[in-house]
């Protein structure tokens, strides 16, 4: 980091708000088992000119003890597949480095429209199919290959353009495994925990993490994951459906904003 963006990010301002951050991706992390990432990224480079890079990196360190808060509180009612979430997290560091070389040859564009095709029809998929609380994952070797299939392809997602994790594996799991809306929560969040960390050495190495920012967003929302686990108990599948489709829109939304304002002007 410069002096000058040093700065910035720093003083009882910048303190104030990685709490208020973190309280928020923690919350978010809890009730709909996704990392906090689309929450932590777009408001550090938004609200403190974090360059985006530093700004990813810092939200995937973050995202280390506020996943292992979350597990431990779905853990507690039974809600999260051991053995799935591993070989989800083994396919995802797979394609995480896939991901990060296919990154210069591949449009940048392209990818947002078709995350955001992706997370359309995972939408409209929610209002249709509404998870049972009572289904439970019967691992089997078909299912097992499928897993690994989803880990890598979830991986090379964030790889290609920074957002997976939940995002991707909590519907997968609902949708195409039948999965309980509670397990699929709590077994993404067991898979993140492994991912991140391995991301989080990468990113130390490139000096691409500030970890007093990671340290105070980790920790804060760590004091909200167990609340927003406990809400999620409390939701009944369908209406956590229209809560995570709201959340999914909000994502596609600022998806689309990105690839349209990249888009190259004509002369």
């Amino acid at each position: 980091m410069s002096e000058l963006q040093d700065a910035r990010v720093r003083g009882p301002r910048a303190y104030l708000t990685f709490i208020v951050i973190g309280m928020l991706a923690g919350l978010l992390s809890g009730l709909f088992g996704v990392g906090g990432g689309t929450v932590i990224v777009p408001l550090l480079v938004l609200m403190l000119h974090f360059d985006q890079r530093l700004a990813a990196g810092t939200s995937l360190a973050a995202i280390v003890p506020t996943a292992s808060v979350g597990v431990i509180s779905y853990a507690a009612s039974g809600s999260v597949a051991w053995i799935p979430a591993l070989i989800l997290a083994a396919g995802a560091v797979v394609g995480a480095q896939i991901g990060t070389r296919l990154l210069p040859r591949i449009s940048q564009n392209a990818l947002r429209w078709g995350f955001v095709v992706f997370l359309v029809i995972v939408i409209v998929s929610l209002f249709v199919v509404i998870p049972s609380r009572d289904a439970v994952f019967e691992l089997g070797w078909i299912n097992g290959i499928a897993l690994v299939v989803v880990g890598v392809g979830t991986g090379i997602i964030a790889g290609l353009i920074g957002v997976g994790g939940g995002v991707v594996v909590v519907p997968v799991l609902m949708l195409a495994f039948g999965t309980s809306d509670l397990e699929a929560k709590g077994t993404s969040l067991l898979m993140m925990i492994p991912t991140a960390i391995s991301g989080t050495f990468g990113n130390l190495r490139h000096r691409n993490v500030d970890l007093v920012a990671a340290g105070i967003i980790g920790l804060s929302a760590c004091t909200m994951t167990a609340l927003g686990a406990w809400l999620a108990t409390l939701i009944d599948p369908f209406a956590g459906n229209m809560l995570f489709a709201a959340y999914l829109a909000f994502i596609a939304i600022q998806m689309a904003i990105k690839a349209l304002r990249s888009r190259p002007r004509r002369g």
